[in-house]
């Protein structure tokens, strides 16, 4: 039956060797047939119907034949072995079928629940020599993967990636790079093959699909090794066309930010009124404001030698004005709860603030204020001058004020950050680049960090970077 698959030379003939002969069909043929399926189609494109024969996959699927076929597959699949089941939802994202045909939704159940027993060989499929942009575009797109993250499944994509890169369209490296994001992989192999990609072809992408692929480096918190072309390629792209997407020119230009490389010639453009003017009458005029006023106080912070406009005062505002909408819908699975009660239970409820926000804009978990003798103190006890700016002070002036006006014997000001699993890159003890940028920055206004991890006792990081017990602890 393999043999006359294979050999068959058009649609219909697949169909009938395989809807005509049930009793001589396994669970191993029913792939083959999707395959050859599909590498018919793809053969038949752009050429006139003979005899009658449909010419398109939209005219295939509407076959009784091959709705025959589908419910063969879906009646047999949970009886079929690992390597089938993967290698027929490979070849039915192959033919293009859409995500919520029962096909398709049957057979992302069923590797769903068996996604703990998936081997090298299944998983490998996926990456096959066969591979083309429609088939991972249909994957990457389906949320079977795109919300499992499976450690054999990412050794095959990180293999195989740089090998083809070359022949993925901008859009399928975008879905790649939106799946790396996602599961916060730290994998060299897939970051710089994103990165070569982006220095080969960046020119000829539109903005709003170079942000995509910028993204997963600041995610994970990593300079590519081709950072010393790539940014300055970045940044002359971004000149030309800084004015075409504002959203996505300031998404670029916060991700180069977190990884600390700081573009000069594009920040004189997006500080200018011209920008400025046109982002105002746009409809996302709020979050490029937000972007922006982080932005302008991660040059106040960050980027001292910069003498370029700035920010218009009238326009600054705060990143964020409460918890993150991700921290907050993580709630349950965070042991912050535990550590608000931990410190109800040694320093009172009086002794610190918990969720503030703190200029330019950063949520903290915990903030506690300690004296020189290592004594935590009252809020009631806290001088005016070392508490936190106001909310509504402007992010950079208050930036300014924070680092310039403290006396010397104010309290220490300390930040106490839960770090969940999500505020790290996977199986790493590296931060994501927004959670790193936001530690530095607190550093430089003065905060001493404590960062609390699961399973790790807390270590106290003084604004020079130095780790140090608690006060008072000694």
């Amino acid at each position: 039956m393999k043999r006359l698959i294979e050999r068959s030379r058009s649609v219909g003939e697949v169909l009938r060797w395989v809807t005509q002969n049930p009793g001589k069909v396994s669970a191993s043929h029913y792939p083959i047939a999707l395959h050859k399926l599909g590498q018919l189609l793809q053969q038949q494109q752009g050429q006139p119907a003979v005899n009658g024969e449909s010419r398109g996959p939209g005219q295939m699927l509407e076959q009784p034949e091959f709705q025959t076929l589908c419910q063969a597959i879906i009646s047999g699949c949970s009886k079929f072995d690992n390597f089938s089941i993967v290698n027929c939802l490979y070849a039915a994202a192959a033919l293009g079928l859409p995500g919520e045909s029962p096909l398709v939704r049957v057979l992302e159940d069923e590797s769903r629940s068996r996604l703990g027993r998936f081997n090298q060989k299944d998983v490998s499929m996926v990456f096959s020599s066969e591979a083309n942009n429609k088939a991972l575009e249909a994957i990457f797109s389906s949320q079977l993967f795109y919300e499992n993250r499976q450690e054999r499944f990412i050794r095959s994509m990180a293999e195989w990636l740089p090998r083809k890169a070359e022949n993925l369209t901008p859009y399928t490296m975008a879905l790649i790079a939106k799946y790396v994001a996602r599961h916060r992989l730290r994998e060299p192999r897939l970051l710089d093959t994103i990165a070569n990609f982006l220095l080969k072809r960046g020119e000829q992408l539109d903005s709003k699909v170079i942000q995509k692929l910028v993204f997963p480096f600041s995610r994970m918190n990593y300079r590519p090794s081709n950072h010393s072309e790539l940014f300055p390629k970045l940044e002359a792209i971004l000149e030309q066309k800084a004015g075409s997407s504002p959203l996505a020119t300031v998404n670029i230009l916060m991700s180069m930010f977190q990884l600390s490389h700081f573009p000069q010639t594009v920040l004189h453009q997006v500080f200018s009124p011209a920008f400025i003017t046109n982002v105002m009458s746009s409809p996302y005029a709020l979050i490029v404001r937000r972007y922006l006023s982080l932005l302008d106080a991660a040059v106040e912070l960050e980027f001292r030698d910069y003498s370029g406009p700035r920010l218009d005062p009238r326009y600054r505002v705060l990143m964020f004005e409460h918890a993150l909408t991700a921290d907050e819908a993580n709630r349950k699975y965070s042991y912050k709860g535990l550590v608000a009660e931990a410190l109800r239970q040694l320093v009172g409820e009086e002794c610190y603030r918990q969720d503030e926000v703190l200029p330019p804009g950063y949520c903290t978990d915990f903030l506690l204020w300690i004296n020189r003798s290592g004594t935590v103190l009252p809020l009631s006890r806290v001088p005016a001058a070392s508490k936190a700016p106001p909310a509504h002070a402007t992010a950079a002036s208050a930036a300014v004020a924070l680092r310039s006006s403290l006396p010397p014997l104010c309290p220490c000001r300390v930040v106490l950050s839960v770090n969940d699993k999500w505020h790290y890159c996977q199986n790493s003890d590296i931060l994501v680049g927004s959670r790193a940028m936001r530690d530095r920055h607190l550093r430089l206004l003065g905060y001493c960090l404590v960062q609390v991890s699961r399973g790790a006792g807390p270590s106290l990081s003084s604004p020079s970077g130095r780790n140090h017990p608690w006060p008072g602890s000694e």
